[in-house]
């Protein structure tokens, strides 16, 4: 059956729009790879310079920031887009608003990734963290962010159902904060089409750039994923969410909050004092919703924690919580001044982006597709539950080892770089510094070939499920409890 912009019907019944989730779905796992094994590269690069092989385009300062686009914006970028509109559909008990519409939010979501990866190995860069792409492809994202936001709305506004779930609470937050960010972040002079100049300068563009670069992180990568989290834990446990109550409330006081803690990136800068000590005061604040946030996701498995044993998707979800939980303490941590004197610009930072990226977003990102693409695709289950099970295990490995090397390399560098000799020189070098953290950066390498090698295993899983099914469209009826 067609898409097409009015509702499809069969008599009087209503089917979802199943198809653009399917395919947000399928990209998911596609861009996941595509991105994770980037930051392996770069991560090997950073061993043996030699992989860039004298190519500009194959260097670190090339594939970093196409490596951060990646897994944010297309793997995570895809994971919400689909999830959202799988979800939004579920809980109001109507068909997408416009199907034209959500066709090309994924058409067009590909194609900025398709740029991206074009644009960003040639040095086209605003050279702006997790912003860099330049002034016609950010266009082209404002452009498929309202028609995204269109979408979503426009599918809520006719919802069957008086109460609007908390999972699109979240997803509504997010979708509208980045749209703002991302317009005022990116505010630019164009001189020619692929090169333009930011409105704000010096410390006005600092304190511009990491409000939108921390809230790309709180509302893309925390508030969107909690939409997610929202929905499918309480949907695989067979538990109704733990508290409604503690549910609105870590809502309402995560987005109240989130959005001044910024400044904590820019602690001993030229930013005035009082800014930094204003971000770090919110980011220690942000401690209580995030841990009531964690606290209800894993008090909803209350009754229900026999399940671990034999469902690895509750794995990936349990276990994305409690990566949750500890970055969003170890974040407000690190914002103190004096912890961030030591890790500020040190690998341990480096350790607590992964572990939020790859034990929370990634972990609840995998655990949400396991548990939709057999929806999707007409099955009761994955084609392999062993396979995801090694998955799981294969994975968990991996960021341990990740962090935990460097969380160690980072305090040892930050105290190497302060450490003094009685008449007040430096200890040791920089070279000497980088050359104690070269074994750290093999335990590096090593957690993140096993990551992706569970990305993998997942391509193979998806495959196998996917392959020769044919998707029927689902009544809104008969999927009131899908």
């Amino acid at each position: 059956m067609s898409d097409r912009t009015e509702a499809v019907a069969t008599g009087a019944v209503t089917h979802y729009n199943d198809r653009v989730v399917r395919q947000f779905a399928i990209m998911t796992v596609v861009w996941g790879i595509v991105g994770m094994g980037l930051g392996v590269l770069i991560a090997a690069q950073l061993m043996f310079p030699e992989l860039n092989f004298d190519i500009p385009w194959l260097t670190y300062s090339r594939l970093r920031p196409l490596h951060t686009n990646a897994v944010i914006f297309a793997f995570g970028g895809c994971a919400l887009f689909a999830t959202s509109y799988y979800v939004v559909q579920r809980t109001c008990h109507v068909r997408l608003f416009s199907d034209r519409l959500a066709a090309f939010t994924f058409w067009g979501w590909q194609l900025v990734i398709v740029l991206a990866i074009i644009t960003l190995p040639l040095g086209i860069t605003q050279s702006k963290e997790y912003a860099e792409l330049e002034w016609p492809i950010d266009i082209l994202i404002a452009i498929v962010w309202v028609a995204y936001a269109i979408v979503f709305f426009g599918t809520i506004a006719k919802r069957k159902v008086k109460h609007i779930y908390v999972a699109n609470w979240f997803y509504a937050a997010y979708i509208i904060t980045i749209a703002v960010l991302h317009i005022v972040n990116n505010l630019a002079i164009p001189v020619s089409l692929t090169k333009s100049y930011i409105v704000y300068s010096g410390v006005v563009d600092a304190m511009v750039q990491w409000w939108y670069g921390h809230n790309a992180v709180g509302f893309f990568l925390t508030a969107g994923f909690l939409g997610m989290m929202y929905y499918f834990v309480p949907k695989q446990a067979g538990r109704p969410i733990y508290s409604y109550r503690l549910s609105i409330v870590h809502f309402w006081a995560l987005i109240s909050i989130y959005m001044w803690a910024g400044p904590h990136h820019l602690h001993y800068t030229t930013l005035p004092d009082w800014v930094q000590s204003l971000g770090m005061v919110f980011s220690l604040i942000l401690l209580a919703p995030s841990w009531g946030g964690m606290i209800n996701g894993l008090m909803t498995l209350s009754g229900a924690w026999h399940k671990l044993r034999t469902d690895p998707i509750l794995k990936f979800l349990v276990v994305a919580l409690s990566f949750y939980g500890m970055s969003t303490f170890e974040g407000p941590m690190m914002s103190i001044k004096t912890v961030n004197a030591l890790s500020h610009y040190t690998d341990w930072t480096v350790g607590h982006v992964h572990s939020g990226a790859l034990g929370w977003v990634a972990f609840i990102t995998i655990g949400s597709m396991y548990a939709l693409i057999p929806k999707l695709f007409g099955r009761s289950q994955m084609w392999s539950v062993k396979l995801m099970e090694a998955h799981f295990w294969i994975a968990t490995i991996g960021i341990v080892l990740y962090i935990t090397s460097m969380w160690i390399a980072g305090v040892m560098q930050g105290l190497m770089w302060r450490a003094t000799n009685e008449d007040g020189t430096l200890t040791y070098t920089f070279v000497e510094a980088l050359a104690a953290t070269y074994p750290y950066y093999g335990i590096r390498l090593l957690g993140g070939v096993m990551y992706l090698t569970g990305m993998v295993l997942m391509a193979v899983n998806v495959w196998k499920t996917v392959k020769d099914a044919k998707p029927a469209e689902v009544p809104v009826a008969a999927a009131v409890h899908a």
